[in-house]
């Protein structure tokens, strides 16, 4: 196994320090692909993994004016490392989040959520009764895109891979607010045809699969409209027909939520609204926490092992 379990000193306090205990913290793909060294971050080593979570503040540097001991913070970027008790972090790789919200929406919020927010703003102006595709809908973005759609009025169209257990994640995802649930094989059925009947096509696919999944989710959106890809989970390229770019002049965007933190790293505002935005519907009811399974630190290898089983439903969260 790459990972260990370590008893390190925790860092002097610099005056520009923030000492975090950390309360909570996820296993994400990326998280894996990180530690595997096929993602596009790579960590020096040694490393402490992890990359979401929250944590409360338990002291700050004396130049530290933002923050006071008691706060929840959670990563601003990538790398932070989160899979630790506690730590020592400067003041600018933090941001402080409400301590009101349930702590597992917390230790959720930085990567998912804001994905989900980013992608359903940034491409398509979507105006309530539009409506959007994604595949691997019953993941972390997935479950947030419906939610946040819903509480926007906008319609969304999931696609699942079929599984032993369907009708039970159908019954989860319309629960979350999703309009219709399909599988990757219905999506080139006739029966499509139906769900048009009541919603509009959409203008705006999300596809964090590629391969055959994305190009049967293409013939559905309307011209002009626009894919954006966040991930590809068949290891496939999107193959696109030639025919969708000229008479359907259809766009194929990229999103990576840790480049867009990067071109945003000057101006605070958008991040703060997105933030504010999202916290608001976490207090409303209207945005939860992913499905998750909660494990303690020591039983980590469990814990990772689960999180790379296909058709998880569950996300692991190292509870610290």
């Amino acid at each position: 196994s790459l990972f260990r379990l370590k008893d390190l000193e925790v860092a002097e306090l610099g005056d520009s320090d923030v000492h975090v205990k950390m309360l909570a913290a996820p296993i994400n793909p990326a998280d894996i692909n990180m530690i595997q060294g096929t993602y596009a971050i790579l960590s020096p080593l040694p490393a402490v993994g992890g990359n979401e979570g929250v944590g409360e503040v338990l002291e700050v540097g004396r130049r530290v004016a933002a923050l006071k001991p008691g706060d929840w913070v959670i990563p601003a970027g990538a790398g932070l490392g989160t899979w630790r008790t506690r730590g020592v972090f400067p003041e600018e790789t933090l941001l402080k989040v409400p301590s009101d919200i349930p702590v597992l929406c917390a230790a959720t919020l930085s990567v998912n959520p804001c994905t989900a927010y980013r992608m359903l703003t940034d491409f398509e102006t979507l105006a309530p009764g539009d409506s959007v595709i994604q595949n691997a809908a019953n993941s972390g973005v997935g479950q947030a895109v419906i939610q946040i759609a819903k509480a926007s009025g906008i319609k969304t169209i999931n696609v699942v891979r079929d599984r032993p257990d369907l009708p039970k994640l159908v019954e989860r995802l319309m629960a979350l607010g999703a309009d219709h649930v399909v599988t990757e094989e219905m999506l080139r059925k006739p029966e499509m045809k139906d769900i048009f009947k009541s919603i509009p096509k959409p203008r705006l696919a999300l596809n964090c699969v590629g391969g055959k999944s994305t190009t049967e989710m293409l013939r559905h959106l309307q011209p002009k409209g626009t894919l954006v890809t966040y991930g590809g989970m068949a290891k496939q390229p999107v193959m696109v027909p030639v025919s969708a770019f000229i008479f359907r002049d259809l766009r194929l965007r990229g999103f990576w939520m840790t480049q867009w933190r990067k071109d945003h790293a000057q101006g605070q505002e958008s991040l703060a609204s997105m933030m504010d935005a999202l916290c608001q519907l976490i207090r409303r009811g209207q945005l939860t926490a992913p499905a998750c399974t909660e494990v303690p630190l020591q039983d980590y290898k469990a814990a990772l092992e689960a999180s790379m089983k296909p058709f998880t439903s569950s996300k692991q969260i190292l509870l610290l």
